[in-house]
């Protein structure tokens, strides 16, 4: 019998066992998207018809409001329980979104028609999760979701992924019991004594992975689309030569449990699961973590709390003026009347 699923049909399963990520068209409205970006040039500081007010290239913004993704994008909230085998092994806390927006803006450098940046030539290819030490069957970061708050189109600054990076990083991870420091560093043992260096980028890094890689998707669609990846899916921010600008989020989804990767029933392995078990070449690997598991403390979180508190210093003074034009407006009645 072939596995039913809440949302996927067997095309989407193929084609994520096949290349490790699916597209959900109209995940969420475009109307909930207009709503939660009312307030982010605002929050931003810069002027969205003023290009050279845009004095960053990418900004990752803190969030404000958070809603469960069953109400905001029930299409991909069915998706995501697809694609981890049921709601009951994910995480309640990673069952909601928020606004923290991931702006990329561009740089007047790279605009034009002519401009042109392949993907081997990015120099920001990663695998996400800044916050923990990574192993293979790490539940912090079970899938990596860009939901999408703007319309991408090609060159656009759309996010950058190899689906060979996948068969690339499981055995890796697989090798290593011990565990890998998401530092900027490719590939660095929990053992190892740098453990916090410097220059963290804020992401495991694969520049040197990614020359291996032959295969390269342009993330681009629509508002409202919701692409979803397996965890360990290289990827790169890429250079928005349009200088539209492109607005997404990155929602880690975390499990109650880690992976299993040694099922006593098949029919229990998620989706997940089994293309990991497909990058190992196996249809079942026994896997036991070397070191305790444990959280890291990146340095966007001290980055984003003081960026924060401008954002609401800011809202703050735009509900200011409101209310005088609002108090303004009604002293021009009672004078009138």
């Amino acid at each position: 019998m072939v596995k039913e699923y809440k949302y996927l049909s067997k095309e989407q399963v193929d084609f994520f066992m096949e290349n490790g990520y699916v597209v959900i068209k109209q995940g969420f409205t475009k109307e909930k998207a207009a709503e939660w970006t009312k307030n982010m040039w605002t929050r931003l500081g810069l002027d969205p018809n003023d290009k050279s007010t845009w004095d960053r290239e990418r900004i990752h913004m803190p969030w404000h409001k958070r809603e469960s993704v069953a109400t905001f994008a029930p299409k991909a909230w069915d998706a995501i329980q697809d694609l981890l085998g049921g709601e009951e092994r994910i995480d309640e806390q990673s069952s909601s979104w928020g606004d923290s927006f991931i702006v990329n803006l561009g740089t007047p450098e790279l605009e034009g028609p002519d401009k042109h940046v392949a993907p081997k030539e990015l120099d920001n290819w990663h695998v996400d999760g800044d916050f923990f030490v990574h192993f293979l069957d790490s539940p912090e970061q079970a899938l990596l979701v860009i939901p999408l708050y703007s319309d991408i189109k090609p060159r656009g600054g759309g996010t950058y992924i190899s689906p060979d990076g996948v068969d690339l990083i499981a055995p890796y991870l697989a090798a290593h019991p011990e565990g890998v420091l998401p530092t900027g560093l490719s590939f660095t043992p929990s053992t190892s004594t740098c453990a916090e260096p410097k220059d963290d980028p804020h992401y495991w890094s694969h520049l040197k992975e990614i020359k291996r890689c032959t295969r390269f998707v342009e993330v681009t669609g629509e508002i409202g689309d919701v692409v979803l990846m397996h965890p360990l899916m290289l990827h790169s921010a890429s250079k928005n030569h349009l200088r539209e600008a492109r607005v997404i989020t990155n929602p880690p989804v975390s499990l109650r449990e880690p992976f299993n990767f040694a099922r006593e029933d098949p029919e229990e392995y998620s989706l997940v699961e089994l293309k990991t078990l497909k990058a190992l070449g196996v249809d079942r690997f026994e896997f036991k973590p070397t070191t305790e598991r444990r959280r890291v403390t990146p340095r966007r979180v001290l980055l984003q709390q003081k960026m924060l508190e401008e954002e609401k210093k800011r809202l703050e003074g735009l509900a200011k003026a409101a209310d005088a034009v609002s108090i303004n407006s009604v002293s021009a009645l009672i004078a009138v009347a």
